[in-house]
């Protein structure tokens, strides 16, 4: 299922509220959905945990445990930022098929710079999933979000 301009628009949206309610927990200020293959239901939230429990990586997780991998395969995990490494490693061995992300690494990096709680890796989701066996596809950056999640980060990180 091929999600439309609004959908995504919407979803990268209910992500980034996510983020904001990590940071009223105290947590790093990202957000992660996983959608269900009418590209409509979200069947989960979460937010950013800690520094090796990331958003997706956890959300990706749980789903694992709770969906057959034949199910997993046609959901979209819809995120902030672009998933790092670790969690870009993560959903790969969960089986989502999909990933949909707001704003992608190297903008985190300008906003982050050499922050010591989150010192982010030069390693594009793409990168990971195109050396793996299983197809994942990757939307993203998306532009009429972008100014949305980034000002979060701009706020938390100074």
């Amino acid at each position: 299922m091929t999600l439309s301009p609004e959908q995504i628009t919407r979803h990268l949206r209910r992500a980034n509220a996510v983020a904001e309610r990590a940071v009223g927990m105290g947590r790093h200020p990202f957000g992660a959905l996983l959608v269900a293959p009418d590209g409509e239901t979200v069947l989960a939230e979460q937010g950013n945990i800690d520094t090796v429990n990331h958003a997706e990586s956890t959300l990706a997780r749980t789903a694992a445990a709770n969906y057959p991998g034949a199910y997993l395969a046609h959901c979209t995990l819809v995120t902030t930022f672009e998933p790092c490494a670790m969690c870009a490693g993560t959903i790969y061995w969960a089986g989502i098929g999909r990933v949909l992300y707001g704003a992608d690494e190297t903008a985190l990096r300008a906003l982050t710079g050499n922050h010591p709680e989150n010192p982010t890796l030069d390693l594009p989701c793409r990168t990971v999933f195109a050396s793996g066996q299983r197809s994942t596809e990757v939307l993203g950056p998306v532009p009429a979000v972008h100014g949305e999640i980034t000002a979060l980060h701009r706020k938390f990180w100074r």
